[in-house]
């Protein structure tokens, strides 16, 4: 998962679009990165490891363009180095292409391949850059030409922008798995992966990028394509439970409107009967959290605190680093804890790791008792379309019984939202979306080298 921004037409272009990659930093931590193109041609990239930064803010300042490109890195396919932090970018004939890229492709091992026997060079290890290669090697007389033939053949999840030359495209997969949006501010056009990322530079929302649409803007405007053929819908439900902001737009609807509508049929299937007040584990919880609370009648408190000077847990690279996040990231209110009944609600759990140290830190604080409400069904399968889940192996509900998690989690009490529940409380449920990490029914055949068992 990755947050993605691109604008056109502006002399504020490397300015607006750092802007709007702050909107999009929870949806990636591991770097950064810009690429603006001036109206001669001229491209340049500024690059960094971790979140947006001072140093990175400076180097923009200096960079002329009225185009540019930003990317906010969440691996899923590549390590977490330089190499792999994007917008990829390269000279090309005809001019500079950069790219950045949501999602992830489920055969670009077998078109990689395909690539190298024909003779590419590849930089990095990231599935994004056989579409840079396959844009490079196109003969195609226009840049959306080119898009097209890059991304035909092509399996799996991705929205992106990218420059051709003096051209702007931004391009979303046939079964619109990540979102993308489209705005307008003054003469320029904006594509951002969330509205928030929108409402930050003042542009105003104008419509989603359909699934399978090309979106081209350069010196004659703007020119929609149907590119690829759509096919059934399969967007991302966990965009809903944890990924999006909360006051985000995603596919049409209100992320906050969404959770709080998990929350509401959470606390119908799992009521708490001897509990005294309900709290969320923050942020992404929150609107869970007070629809439980509107149900169930239980006053909902602020009795655990986030450290917003720490990135999210569930998307560090390592497991190293989200034990060490989770012992600076949260501090529990012993005031409103000690010698209570609690409900503690969290939008999902992956590992478990982080949620049993949530537990023992509440049962420290003094909590009689911690009936844990979780807003989504049991991951119990990997994600292969952009979320960096790990193995079935390292998957707690994949392995355990609800008892036996509960026992390891040291909860007296442990309840799922159940599926039908969670595709029957999102907009627009219960089709449409893409379920595999509860489910198991993945939309695409999976190629042998890329299972993870």
């Amino acid at each position: 998962m990755c947050g993605i921004f691109g604008i056109r037409s502006t002399p504020d272009a490397a300015r607006l679009t750092q802007l709007g990659l702050y909107s999009l930093q929870h949806r990636g931590q591991e770097s950064a990165g810009v690429a603006v193109v001036e109206p001669d041609g001229q491209a340049h990239i500024v690059r960094t490891m971790g979140t947006l930064s001072e140093g990175m803010a400076r180097e923009l300042e200096q960079l002329p363009g009225d185009m540019a490109i930003g990317h906010t890195r969440y691996s899923t396919a590549g390590s977490s180095t330089i190499e792999n932090a994007q917008p990829i970018f390269v000279q090309s004939r005809g001019g500079y292409i950069s790219l950045a890229h949501n999602g992830n492709l489920v055969n670009a091992v077998q078109v990689r391949a395909e690539l190298e026997a024909s003779g590419s060079i590849f930089s990095t290890n990231s599935d994004s850059e056989v579409i840079v290669h396959r844009l490079a090697k196109s003969h195609a007389p226009t840049p959306v030409a080119r898009m097209t033939e890059a991304l035909t053949g092509l399996e799996g999840a991705y929205s992106l922008v990218a420059t051709i030359g003096r051209t702007l495209l931004a391009a979303r997969d046939p079964r619109g798995w990540r979102p993308l949006v489209m705005g307008r501010l003054n003469g320029a056009v904006v594509f951002a992966s969330e509205t928030c990322a929108l409402d930050i530079v003042g542009a105003v929302v104008e419509r989603e990028v359909a699934p399978g649409e090309i979106v081209v803007v350069d010196d004659t405007g703007v020119q929609v394509i149907q590119a690829l053929e759509a096919r059934a819908p399969k967007k991302c439900v966990f965009e809903y439970v944890y990924f999006a902001r909360p006051d985000s737009m995603v596919f049409g609807a209100s992320v906050s409107r969404a959770r709080r509508a998990l929350g509401r049929q959470l606390a119908r299937e799992h009521p708490a009967p001897t509990a005294e007040l309900v709290f969320s584990v923050p942020d992404s919880s929150n609107s869970a959290a007070l629809g439980f609370a509107e149900v169930s009648g239980l006053p909902y408190e602020l009795a655990l605190i986030r450290n917003h000077y720490v990135g999210r847990t569930f998307i560090q690279p390592t497991q190293a680093g989200r034990d060490a996040k989770v012992k600076v990231k949260y501090n529990p209110v012993r005031e409103v804890i000690a010698g209570k009944s609690v409900v503690m609600v969290d939008d999902s759990i992956v590992r478990g790791t982080t949620t049993r140290g949530l537990v023992a830190m509440i049962r420290a604080a003094g909590a009689r008792e911690v009936h844990l409400r979780v807003s989504s069904p049991p991951i119990k399968f990997p994600c292969y379309y952009g979320i960096d889940t790990p193995t079935r192996g390292e998957l707690i509900a994949a392995n355990l019984s609800q008892d036996e998690i509960a026992r390891k989690l040291g909860v007296d009490s442990l309840g799922y939202l159940s599926l039908e529940g969670m595709l029957g409380a999102v907009p627009e449920g219960p089709d449409g979306f893409c379920d595999a990490c509860f489910s198991g029914n993945y939309p695409t055949e999976l190629p042998p080298d890329l299972q993870k068992c």
